[in-house]
């Protein structure tokens, strides 16, 4: 198998991958809005923070190429979406919900730095 045979199987992995994630970010969302609404962008918040653990956990748990590509680019980028967030965020600016636009800010980006370097940490104790 050459190098482009080799990148055309990773892609293909990483898009299924991908699919997987978008799945589970669908129903994620559905189950999250189901049990607290959508008045407060809650969903996403939950899946862009439970991503950032389980990338930080995957980086630092050192898999190897495949698994990297597979479930960090593939499924983790599949399920979190920082165009929703982005999105949310501006909502509830232009709603001039500003208390909830800084406290959604703070503890998307503030909460997926701590909750990736958490996972780094965890997955670097796991590795060695």
């Amino acid at each position: 198998m050459g190098p482009t045979s080799g990148g055309t199987l990773m892609a293909a992995l990483a898009g299924l991958g991908a699919a997987a994630g978008a799945l589970s970010r669908y129903a994620t969302t559905k189950w999250v809005t189901g049990r607290w609404g959508n008045r407060w962008p809650f969903a996403t918040l939950v899946i862009n923070l439970l991503g950032s653990l389980l990338l930080g956990l995957l980086t630092g748990w050192h898999w190897g190429t495949w698994p990297t590509v597979i479930l960090g680019t593939g499924v983790l980028g599949g399920f979190t979406t920082y165009s929703t967030f982005s999105h949310e965020l501006v909502m509830l600016l232009d709603q001039r919900r500003y208390g909830a636009a800084l406290g959604y800010g703070l503890a998307s980006v503030g909460g997926g730095l701590l909750l990736a370097a958490l996972g780094l940490f965890v997955g670097l104790r796991f590795a060695g």
